[in-house]
């Protein structure tokens, strides 16, 4: 964290186009700017990333009201809004049959950023609290949606693939599969000759997290050229969290 003040965080969730705006905002610093990504419905000239899926997402915000800012955000849809919106966003990527036929409460989570000056620091928790609470409150039972590796190059990113292939592959009743001409197996290196440790170096902090959490991912990952990056699908079956995670996940500093 490169702050010289100390944060005062809060929660929200977006209530008006002023506050989808700032979220769209912040992800075109992150998503955009920062990692060079795409996409068929991003504002340049207004500095927005958005898609066709915001209007059916609730939208979590993070603020920092020492200073007024938005830092930190996260959008989720529900089964209803997957119904408006005619398919939930990971369907362009992954067959999620397994979880659309388990009967149970789904929620998807995406566009998850926080703000580069509070990566490091307790914003992800602030955010994480505001999850866990509007994941109470609509008795969702299971979390799923694509998280990212950096860059579009499968042969780099061998080794972190595949240790999430061999030690966090989803059960058989959860495993959704990555589906199209992006499609890219994840097994691509032995389990005996992973580099364990420098595998889970290469893993982004937001893919390690969700492990700790108890997160599993589908099956293959998916190539998205448009972003710039390289797509897992975690799962998180919250029944399946022990209480130590449940501590963690709810923790807010």
């Amino acid at each position: 964290m490169t702050l010289t003040h100390q944060p005062e965080f809060r929660t929200a969730m977006a209530r008006d186009a002023s506050d989808l705006r700032a979220a769209q905002a912040l992800r075109y610093e992150v998503f955009v700017r920062e990692l060079g990504g795409g996409g068929a419905l991003v504002d340049h000239e207004a500095g927005l990333e958005q898609d066709r899926f915001d209007p059916f997402f609730d939208h979590l915000l993070l603020w920092d009201d020492a200073v007024g800012r938005l830092v930190g955000v996260y959008r989720m849809l529900r089964a209803d809004g997957a119904a408006q919106a005619g398919q939930y966003y990971s369907e362009d990527e992954y067959d999620l049959t397994p979880l659309r036929t388990s009967g149970r409460k789904l929620l998807e989570l995406g566009r998850s950023c926080v703000h580069v000056d509070y990566r490091g620091g307790p914003a992800m928790y602030h955010l994480w609290n505001g999850l866990a609470e509007y994941v109470a409150r609509h008795a969702v039972e299971i979390m799923f949606g694509v998280a990212s590796f950096h860059g579009t190059d499968t042969t780099a990113l061998a080794q972190p693939l595949s240790l999430l292939h061999h030690r966090h592959l989803a059960p058989e009743s959860l495993r959704v599969t990555a589906r199209g001409p992006h499609a890219q197996a994840m097994d691509l290196v032995a389990e005996a000759d992973i580099d364990r440790r420098a595998a889970m170096v290469a893993v982004p902090a937001l893919i390690k997290a969700y492990l700790r959490l108890g997160g599993v991912v589908g099956q293959g990952a998916y190539v998205d050229h448009a972003f710039n990056t390289t797509d897992v699908c975690l799962i998180m079956d919250m029944a399946a969290m022990s209480e130590r995670q449940r501590r963690i996940y709810g923790a807010t500093s």
